[in-house]
């Protein structure tokens, strides 16, 4: 059993290949887990290759909305998420912040789509990015009844986060918590059992790291400041938390 859990994070990206060894150590003194989360084909295949190596690791295979280069292409995730360590589809979603809704809209539904339904097939939840698209990507996964994810680096307001609540998701929060408080009214205002702790490592290390390159080490202290923010015991917290991280990677649709 972990102590915590990144729900979120990019260890199979080129940021740790000088040091990897290094990063495993400090996850496994913090007694950390993370789910290793891919952004295309190649990184999705890294991610499992990881989890098969790392007791500590688990994957999450698909495609980032904002790859232009790649579709979804079936044939090769069914060939990863057949591995036992592949716990969730994605990140997928909607994002206008990186690219023009208008021009871009129907391209980024068909992959959103395409790996929700294929997260169904396998009885996966999927990995939510969204930037600028809390609504939009409402609208699409109201529509699969039985979907369950978590909406990775939430964002939204309180309303947004009661809609993807009361469909079964969880949010996940970042290190931005530790040093802004535009996140404070969600995060007292939704049920524990509704939150979850990432790293999105590399990036938006928490404070005391921030600048530094973020890793699934530092998660501990996002827990931390969640506790803070609701003024609930932090064992409470952590263990909670820990229980929300356990319960989507066994999770069967």
């Amino acid at each position: 059993m972990p102590k915590y859990f990144d729900i979120h994070s990019h260890l199979n990206f080129g940021d740790y290949d000088k040091d990897f060894d290094n990063v495993i150590a400090r996850m496994r003194e913090t007694e950390t887990h993370t789910i290793v989360v891919g952004t295309d084909y190649e990184s999705s295949k890294k991610a499992v290759e990881l989890a098969e190596k790392y007791p500590e690791i688990y994957a999450c295979i698909g495609v980032h909305p904002v790859d232009k280069l790649e579709g979804f292409e079936v044939s090769k995730f069914e060939s990863l998420v057949k591995n036992p360590k592949v716990v969730a589809i994605g990140e997928c979603g909607f994002d206008f912040f990186h690219a023009d809704k208008e021009k871009d809209f129907e391209r980024q539904k068909k992959l959103f789509t395409d790996q929700i339904e294929f997260a169904l097939k396998y009885g996966k939840p999927i990995m939510i990015h969204a930037r600028d698209s809390y609504p939009e990507i409402l609208e699409i996964i109201e529509k699969y009844p039985g979907l369950k994810g978590n909406v990775h680096f939430f964002a939204g307001t309180l309303d947004e986060a009661k809609r993807f609540i009361k469909l079964g998701f969880t949010l996940s929060f970042t290190g931005v918590i530790t040093f802004v408080g535009a996140y404070d009214e969600v995060i007292k205002s939704v049920p524990l059992g509704s939150i979850m702790s990432e790293t999105d490592a590399p990036f938006v290390a928490p404070a005391p790291y921030r600048g530094r390159r973020n890793e699934p080490g530092y998660v501990k202290e996002i827990v931390k400041h969640i506790a803070e923010i609701r003024r609930t015991d932090l064992e409470e917290v952590r263990q909670t938390l820990v229980g929300n991280a356990l319960r989507m990677i066994m999770y069967e649709s």
